[in-house]
């Protein structure tokens, strides 16, 4: 298991309050799913045991590589494709659904990155297919002074135990930095850690309807997804091709 899917799980694959959203999504196209970011298969896997057809989208094979992995393990067929969304992918089928869980869209570097992602979709959308994507409203993200300091997400593996604490979530131009203290302790007992940061760019409900129908994907409705005491709330923006 490669660092990259540990750390994945460990600060990403506890998450589970949108499950019911993609879930009712799922129920109500009753066709083919695209789960962009789909990284070692949080959503992927939980609507493939549901029965539905998925197909999983990630620039990270070694990701999709442990998603394949965990599907082939409970007996799960879920495709996989190795590419990144905001560019040519081998993607042959139109689906019925595509889905951006986990605020993927506003880690796409700006407007253009969102563009690029958004002609993705468009092409891969059979007509009257729907798209799904999860947005966080940032000032929700930057907690106040006062606020008592989150606990870390820890996870072990082979005797090793990982954790993962933020550290600080600041504000930049048109969107805020999350940064991370990584730590790594080995069955000895020895140390080792690293910054991790990651940028989400800021991006209103509206600007996302806007950015998508220019891409010919119509407004439909919004669902809340509230927030836990261990990530913030999303709102999924849901348009129709």
């Amino acid at each position: 298991m490669t660092d990259a899917v540990v750390w994945h799980d460990v600060e990403c694959g506890g998450y589970g309050a949108d499950l019911p959203v993609w879930r009712e999504l799922a129920e109500a196209v009753r066709g083919s799913i695209l789960d962009l970011g789909a990284g070692t298969g949080r959503v992927s896997l939980d609507l493939a045991a549901a029965g539905h057809d998925v197909t999983a989208l990630d620039r990270d094979p070694a990701l999709l590589a442990e998603l394949g992995r965990r599907a082939a393990e409970r007996g799960l067929e879920v495709a996989t494709v190795p590419a990144d969304a905001r560019g040519p992918t081998a993607l042959r089928d139109r689906f019925a659904l595509v889905i951006a869980p986990m605020q993927l869209v506003q880690i796409m570097g700006g407007p253009a990155g969102r563009a690029a992602l958004l002609a993705t979709v468009s092409a891969s959308l059979a007509p009257g297919g729907a798209f799904a994507a999860a947005i966080a409203d940032l000032d929700d993200a930057v907690p106040p002074e006062d606020v008592q300091a989150p606990l870390p997400d820890v996870g072990e593996r082979g005797g090793w135990v990982y954790s993962s604490l933020p550290l600080d979530v600041r504000r930049e131009p048109g969107g805020v930095a999350v940064e991370w203290l990584r730590q790594v302790v080995s069955p000895a007992g020895e140390l080792a850690e690293e910054r991790h940061t990651q940028r989400l760019d800021s991006l209103a409900p509206e600007l996302l309807e806007a950015e998508a129908a220019a891409h010919g994907l119509r407004p439909e409705r919004r669902i809340e997804v509230g927030q836990t005491s261990a990530y913030i709330g999303s709102m999924v923006v849901v348009c129709r091709r």
